[in-house]
């Protein structure tokens, strides 16, 4: 009777030898469980962008020269200094024998022809201007009414808004370029005008042809100067833009008009800014990493209101993110969980606790993010960075 309970125990544990034998094959035979880095499939606004360094620059700068040759008389003001237009910027005591030599006698006299025909050009350039502003206004009141309406795209409004900011700005810049243009006029006039009162005493006068600020003064001291010599720079130190150099195989997708921003310029926030134009010509340049580089510079407007931006000033760095293309409502998916298949795109959907290989086809491509127009639906989830050991039907195990 005493044999049976031994029988008992040593069945049982043969049995639960058994059992542990049986559930160590089956966790060998098994499928081993992927660990893998996984994402929601959204919908949300995208942007393809790239960004460049740049830094901005005065839209007009006026270099004051001296128009004789002669003595120059000490010069009081200094960079950063406010002028106003026809101010008296320096004064020369004209040298004898330069006013009484024919042959300066006569470049004066061309100057003064050279300088009449630019002041012709410049008006004409003045009633382009004013036709151009108003058709842009016209086309801008007409694009605001039809959007009202729906039916043109808030995309062709920007257009025409920024048209229209173009071409004002293309005026105003056209009216300053006539006063400059009459102020050199008027001073190469004044040389033949004085001439004959060279040694008299009679100081001639070096007036400021526009508005604006002392930027630089290279001459500062009383000191004979050449015709010609450069006395001072001036600008209007409000009205900035941007320089950017830009990689030409980027440049070929902008245009004047395009958005941008504004990023590390050593304020706060981020500034707006638009495409004013694309220059035609490129050139080479060489890297840091000394590879040529075929450039070209874009030029930008600032439409962010002067007063969050009034503490730059010329020549200051900035970083430029260009905006290529952007929709407001996508459904999108990392960029990192794409892969080639053949010669389209795939993911692997998570689908049950399973990788899932599917196709998609994809649209705009920003640095992190694609566009997907088919294959994949909102809230489904897609794995990240998927390596050579997932494929189709592989146990996941996501972390999101």
């Amino acid at each position: 009777m005493a044999t049976q309970p031994k029988l008992t125990r040593k069945i049982v544990y043969w049995l639960l030898a058994a059992a542990a034998l049986a559930l160590l094959a089956w966790a060998a035979m098994r499928e081993p469980v992927q660990l893998a880095s996984t994402a929601p499939v959204t919908r949300g606004p995208l942007e393809v962008t790239f960004q460049e360094e740049g830094k901005t620059r005065l839209k007009d700068r006026y270099v004051v020269t001296a128009p004789v040759a002669g003595t120059l008389r000490r010069i009081t003001l200094q960079p950063g200094d406010a002028v106003r237009a026809g101010q008296v910027l320096a004064q020369i005591d004209p040298a004898t024998t330069t006013l009484l030599d024919a042959r300066t006698r006569s470049q004066a006299q061309a100057d003064v022809r050279g300088a009449d025909a630019q002041l012709a050009a410049v008006r004409q350039r003045i009633s382009a201007a004013q036709a151009a502003e108003r058709l842009a206004q016209t086309e801008l009141r007409r694009a605001q009414t039809l959007q009202a309406a729906g039916a043109v795209a808030l995309e062709q409004l920007d257009q025409a808004r920024a048209r229209a900011d173009s071409t004002r700005a293309e005026l105003a810049a056209a009216r300053a370029d006539e006063q400059a243009a009459t102020e050199r006029a008027n001073a190469a006039r004044a040389l033949l005008i004085d001439e004959g009162r060279a040694g008299s005493g009679k100081l001639l006068t070096v007036t400021a042809p526009v508005a604006g600020r002392v930027l630089k003064r290279p001459v500062e001291s009383a000191t004979p100067v050449p015709i010609g010599q450069v006395l001072m720079e001036i600008g209007d130190a409000t009205a900035l833009e941007i320089e950017a150099e830009v990689l030409s195989t980027d440049a070929v997708r902008l245009s004047p008009g395009m958005p941008a921003r504004v990023l590390r310029w050593g304020g706060e926030g981020v500034l707006a800014a638009r495409i004013a134009r694309v220059e035609p010509g490129g050139y080479t340049k060489v890297s840091a990493l000394g590879v040529e580089e075929q450039r070209t510079r874009v030029i930008l407007d600032f439409t962010t209101p002067r007063e969050q931006w009034s503490a730059l000033g010329d020549a200051y760095r900035v970083e430029v993110e260009f905006i290529v293309q952007q929709a407001s409502d996508v459904l999108q998916v990392p960029g990192s969980a794409l892969f080639r298949a053949g010669d389209g795109w795939a993911v692997y959907r998570l689908e049950g606790g399973k990788a899932r290989r599917t196709p998609v086809q994809i649209g705009l491509r920003s640095a992190t993010a694609a566009q997907v127009l088919e294959g994949l639906e909102a809230g489904q989830t897609v794995i990240v960075q998927p390596d050579d050991r997932i494929v189709d039907g592989t146990r996941i195990q996501g972390s999101g």
